[in-house]
């Protein structure tokens, strides 16, 4: 079995150690008997704890680390309470996967509980963004908050770990042996570096699988966090993944659907889900093209831009283009490539830098060639980045693009690099009002053209 990885995947190995004990937190624990390696007394020890979530990707990223002779500890964060809500909540199964998983690679297993911290710092961010009329990106929000500050912290202080691992598709500047070398330092927050500070600043990478890389949903964590953080499958592909969890009786994990709810929440119906929080804001569906009502609905935050509005009675696609919270109208247009949809100028909030810094170019010149996303998967877009003096940044399409939405996140790269990440707050005009804006324009000078008397 060993002959099927590859050899970036099973580098740097040091014999195992006996796993280190928990240290107290909101955690329960269950440890599988530990197995030394011959020699275990003469290498270096290092502590892994990973993040395991009952998938087949973070289950594979632990066996990994334990291939690599790394003391690993599997914990478990259960973020979300089923009972806060009406419906079925996967947390429960998906903690009993972890578990096994952690049972067959002979790991110690934790379970901690940041579910009031994912409350108060992901899902009431969710709701406040909904009620503005914004569509947020609550997986990369919790990453900020929950895997890459908490649970770091945890794994540090608690377990006494050298480093943590989560089973992202993304890599980092830094070899694994580094990674234990970097000093975990909780800092003051604070606006400004200290300008004496030196820095060595990891880079966050792109996967080599382009199409599972995940390092938009990445684009908001800390430089301390990302110094911390070893990511075992930034050079393998989800099929390869796959594989080795076959070879290795991972079966259970294996055969499950991927997740594609919301972070820890999982998926259900999401109009019925998001009700249970906020008031229903009747409205009406309105045709951006002659402003006539096309049907009701019961509130802004339901519908995205780019979304298919579902109107009763039309058996023709009708898309969001647009909300007006003042008024409660959510704009549709006929068509799913209907100019509305597409704008080549916006402009995001103060802009979180990987490095904590701006890029030395836009730093210098205030104005940057790079590539963006807003959605996980799509194409990179080239554009222009014009830095504010406020942190924010316009970004400048080199062409339009479809649906671009408040409340995402524009996550900026340059080469495989992931410069960082900055929430849309504001749009240009779509193509169709700049159509709009013409045809009024032409229309007074036909008629200037019309008064002129013909030469005789």
């Amino acid at each position: 079995m060993a002959g099927a990885f590859t050899q970036s995947a099973l580098r740097r190995r040091p014999a195992p150690q006996r796993p280190p004990e928990a240290k107290g937190g909101r955690a329960e624990a269950a440890a599988p008997r530990p197995v030394r390696a011959a020699g275990a007394m003469l290498a270096a020890v290092r502590r892994v704890a990973c993040a395991v979530s009952g998938g087949v990707d973070s289950a594979v990223a632990a066996l990994l680390l334990r291939r690599r002779g790394y003391q690993v500890t599997g914990v478990f964060m259960k973020n979300w309470d089923p009972l806060d809500e009406q419906g079925a909540c996967s947390v429960d199964r998906d903690c009993e996967d972890a578990y096994r998983v952690c049972q067959k690679l002979d790991i110690p297993f934790h379970q901690v509980s940041y579910v009031k911290e994912y409350w108060n710092e992901v899902f009431s961010d969710l709701l406040k963004e909904y009620e503005l009329g914004r569509t947020p990106n609550p997986d990369i929000v919790c990453n900020k908050h929950i895997k890459f500050n908490y649970f770091l912290h945890y794994a540090m202080d608690n377990l006494g770990a050298d480093a943590i691992a989560t089973g992202h598709y993304a890599r980092t500047s830094l070899e694994d042996e580094e990674v234990f070398q970097q000093k975990h330092i909780k800092r003051p927050q604070r606006l400004f570096r200290n300008r004496f500070e030196v820095r060595n600043t990891v880079k966050l990478l792109q996967g080599a699988d382009l199409f599972k890389d995940q390092t938009f949903f990445l684009s908001q964590i800390s430089q301390d966090a990302l110094k911390k953080t070893i990511f075992p499958l930034g050079d393998l592909t989800k099929s390869f993944v796959k594989k080795i969890a076959a070879e290795h009786g991972l079966h259970h994990v294996l055969k499950k659907k991927e997740s594609m709810g919301i972070c820890f929440i999982g998926e259900r119906n999401f109009e019925n889900f998001l009700l249970e929080y906020l008031e229903p804001q009747p409205g009406n569906f309105v045709s951006i093209e002659d402003k006539k009502v096309m049907g009701k609905h019961k509130g802004w935050f339901l519908y995205t831009i780019g979304q298919r509005a579902r109107l009763a009675g039309l058996k023709d696609a009708w898309f969001v283009v647009d909300k007006d919270v003042s008024t409660g109208d959510v704009f549709v247009a006929p068509s799913r490539d209907h100019p509305a949809l597409y704008r080549d100028l916006l402009r995001t909030n103060r802009v979180h830098w990987i490095a904590e810094e701006p890029p030395a170019l836009l730093v210098r010149e205030k104005m940057m060639d790079c590539h963006f996303r807003f959605r996980h998967q799509m194409a990179l877009v080239p554009c222009v980045l014009t830095l504010n003096q406020d942190g924010s940044v316009w970004v400048t399409l080199v062409k339009p693009a479809r649906a671009i939405t408040p409340g995402q996140f524009a996550v900026f790269y340059k080469g495989d690099e992931c410069l960082g990440s900055g929430k849309i707050l504001r749009m240009g005009p779509s193509v169709y009002t700049m159509q709009q804006g013409r045809n009024r324009e032409e229309v007074p000078k036909k008629e200037e053209t019309d008064k002129i008397e013909p030469a005789t």
